[in-house]
């Protein structure tokens, strides 16, 4: 990924945040650039995972670092630099009432209902090789699924938590909330999350029904997923697993190892159009004279 996950104690960059920070106040346009393109891809894996749409990642996205941007005269050293953009990214994605569009189940057991009401087909092993991305595909959507049965906060506290693995004291930081208090919160969301997996997902008991292949069919034929154009499943994208720090801190207990690997293998897109939408809105002469960039 070529960059330091943030939510890591081991988070270092050649180049601190702050120093950023402050040649951007004192007017350097490469400083803002170099700043929006090191946290960019952090914040918009978090929107896409919180509502399980690019394009609304996108706006909230482009709205959060909107706000960074704009406030960055406020910071002044009160806290790491990270703990400061985050807990605006938490309080934008927090806030944002948008409903997310693909979500096709509001609780677990609405998810369960849908599941166990599909009907299974099943493919011949030569049929599952051709099928592979698409197979893919409708696991990985049945993943992010799942994150959108959880509430806001748990579903912004396991992305974070479980799958960026962040430790415990950036994750508290970030959320304002005690250490204690933080665990507490992440423990809650991962019952609710592995106890869905435990009774439903083949993925992590083979006795449970339900086979990502099975539902293929079903998914081509209603057009919930387009073989022609996969959301998630794409070459050009990694995963949450690749884009951790090599020394992350594993913070699950053997146990859970399972669940956290799967949601760790979610799409995670590293690369995005070279002229971003900030490039282009830094290009206005009324943004240049707002931020006093040379």
């Amino acid at each position: 990924m070529g960059r330091t996950n943030p939510f890591s104690t081991t988070y270092e960059e050649d180049t601190p945040d702050e120093v950023l920070v402050r040649d951007i106040n004192n007017g350097s346009k490469a400083s803002l650039n170099g700043l929006i393109l090191r946290h960019q891809p952090f914040i918009y894996n978090i929107a896409w995972k919180m509502v399980n749409d690019p394009v609304q990642a996108e706006d909230l996205t482009q709205e959060a670092l909107l706000k960074i941007i704009t406030n960055l005269g406020s910071f002044h050293g009160q806290s790491s630099f990270r703990t400061w953009a985050y807990r605006i990214v938490r309080n934008h994605f927090l806030n944002d009432r948008v409903k997310p569009s693909n979500q096709f189940a509001a609780s677990f057991e609405e998810l369960g209902q849908l599941l166990d009401g599909s009907p299974d087909v099943s493919l011949t092993a030569e049929e599952r090789a051709e099928k592979a991305e698409v197979i893919g595909e409708v696991r990985l959507q049945c993943l992010s699924g799942m994150l959108l049965c959880l509430t806001r906060e748990q579903r912004l506290i396991y992305i974070i938590g479980d799958i960026f693995n962040a430790d415990h004291h950036v994750g508290s930081e970030i959320m304002e909330i005690s250490r204690d208090n933080y665990r507490k919160k992440l423990s809650r969301a991962r019952k609710d999350l592995h106890n869905f997996m435990q009774h439903k997902c083949g993925l992590v008991d083979k006795s449970n029904p339900c086979r990502c292949h099975k539902k293929v069919t079903v998914a081509l034929e209603s057009g919930r997923v387009d073989a022609k154009n996969l959301l998630y499943n794409r070459k050009e994208f990694s995963t949450f697993k690749a884009a951790l720090a090599p020394d992350a801190d594993y913070l699950v207990d053997e146990s859970e190892q399972l669940y956290t690997e799967l949601h760790r293998q979610h799409s995670y897109q590293t690369t995005f159009e070279k002229k971003n939408f900030l490039e282009l809105i830094l290009e206005s002469p009324q943004w240049r004279g707002r931020l006093h960039l040379d």
